[in-house]
């Protein structure tokens, strides 16, 4: 799928990721600074992403690991420093919730510092969270 919002695209198509561009992206994170391109590569392969272009220049992306049923895990949404604030992130979670292959699943997700990008599609806090500590990549 695709959706266009003035000079913007994003698109569900995991062929036109821009594998270097989202290792970048990643690598400037709290969460994914020590993945490397390998693991990056193996995630997108993995999981429905969404990639935010600026014509031909990829600026974000995002992506949805689901089982196409009852779960989705949201990760990895990131905008290109230069064009944060312009609310290309909300936009790109926007898409991400409409998605019909995750449409209607419970998503959850983690994050130190986006509760207020979150909450507005839904998300809200919850103490039963349990999860690993990923000591490998």
């Amino acid at each position: 799928m695709e959706w266009r919002k003035d000079d913007y695209l994003i698109t569900d198509d995991n062929s036109k990721v821009q594998l270097d561009i989202v290792h970048r992206l990643l690598s400037a994170t709290y969460w994914g600074d020590r993945r490397p391109r390998e693991t990056v590569e193996r995630m997108i392969a993995g999981s429905i992403c969404f990639s935010l272009y600026r014509g031909a220049m990829q600026i974000g992306f995002g992506r949805a690991v689901t089982d196409g049923a009852t779960f989705t895990w949201v990760a990895d949404i990131v905008v290109e420093p230069d064009f944060r604030g312009a609310g290309l992130g909300q936009w790109l979670m926007e898409c991400l919730v409409s998605h019909p292959a995750i449409k209607g699943t419970q998503m959850v997700l983690q994050t130190r510092d986006a509760q207020g990008l979150y909450e507005k599609f839904g998300f809200s806090g919850n103490s039963a969270l349990m999860s690993t500590k990923v000591t490998d990549l």
